[in-house]
């Protein structure tokens, strides 16, 4: 009934927090939210402001809550760190996050996280575990948090494979593209239209780039740089030399789509040689003791029989 009642009780104080907000006086903006539209163009905080925030649920919390977010943000990035990894990582994985909202969901984890610790160390405390208790929200808002961190990583690792399998096929395009004589920036467009993959989205925002004014080889760079797959890497600066010493690039490109099909089938066996013992598994815990059940389970009940 202790934990019941906590529960109930935190309910109950959320909402009459979010009954107060309507009120006038209470949901007022601040001094900051007014002048942040006029500040723009000068102040990247002000653009934050004003922004719309679409990943809150309940504007009437985010509202009442930010103050204690935005210090729980400062304080877990004075912890951790690390933000231009995560930044480089959310550029990888590809989401629209900066490393500001990527933030506020790992506190958001967080908070989540101590609620639901806090309701299973009320069990361990009525089950006679006081210790385990007090530790559980701790250990759940730290797995949480962590958590976030390490799924973060995973996406921008996984994506980076995709986009390194994808590498050749998309270079040998550019390069049939270049020797049917289109431009580099048609040929890019023609990608950007017809691809599918992950590659494909990096190359339209290359295209948003180049239009922008930015030059080819530049637009080319950032998307390399925010890529961080070594075959496209080394194939934007090959295009790169080859474009400032006019050398043919379809040449070029067809010479790295190989380099990249190599790269790729060298880390397949590296991948199988690493996973050798991982792959015996299945071989000695299920397909051996079957044969041997298979071998020796028909004699067993052929000697039981005939006793």
């Amino acid at each position: 009934m202790t934990g019941l009642a906590v529960v109930l009780g935190c309910m109950l104080g959320v909402g009459l927090w979010s009954v107060a907000a309507v009120v006038p006086r209470v949901g007022a903006r601040r001094l900051s939210e007014r002048i942040a539209p006029y500040l723009l163009d000068v102040s990247e905080e002000a653009r934050q402001l004003t922004e719309r925030r679409v990943s809150d649920p309940l504007p009437v919390l985010g509202r009442l809550l930010s103050p204690v977010v935005g210090r729980a943000v400062r304080a877990l990035s004075a912890l951790l760190g690390g933000n231009v990894s995560v930044e480089k990582w959310l550029a990888q994985a590809g989401w629209s996050l900066n490393v500001q909202q990527f933030r506020v969901r790992q506190v958001l984890l967080g908070g989540a996280g101590i609620v639901a610790g806090s309701a299973l160390g009320v069990v361990f405390a009525q089950n006679g575990r006081p210790m385990a208790g007090v530790a559980m929200p701790f250990a759940v808002a730290a797995a949480a948090v962590v958590g976030c961190d390490v799924y973060l990583r995973r996406r921008a690792a996984s994506r980076v494979t995709r986009i390194s399998e994808e590498v050749p096929t998309v270079l040998e395009f550019l390069s049939l593209s270049l020797s049917a004589g289109e431009g580099i920036v048609d040929a890019l467009r023609r990608i950007a239209r017809i691809g599918s993959g992950e590659l494909s989205v990096e190359v339209r925002l290359t295209l948003v780039d180049i239009s922008a004014g930015v030059p080819v080889a530049v637009a080319l760079t950032r998307c390399a740089a925010r890529v961080g797959s070594p075959s496209l890497t080394r194939a934007v600066e090959q295009m790169r030399a080859a474009m400032e010493h006019g050398s043919p690039i379809a040449q070029v490109l067809r010479a790295q789509a190989q380099d990249a099909r190599d790269d790729l089938k060298r880390s397949l066996l590296e991948a199988a040689g690493r996973k050798e013992v991982a792959m015996l598994v299945p071989l000695v815990l299920l397909i051996l003791p079957l044969s041997i059940a298979f071998a020796l389970l028909p004699g067993i009940f052929v000697l039981r029989a005939g006793f």
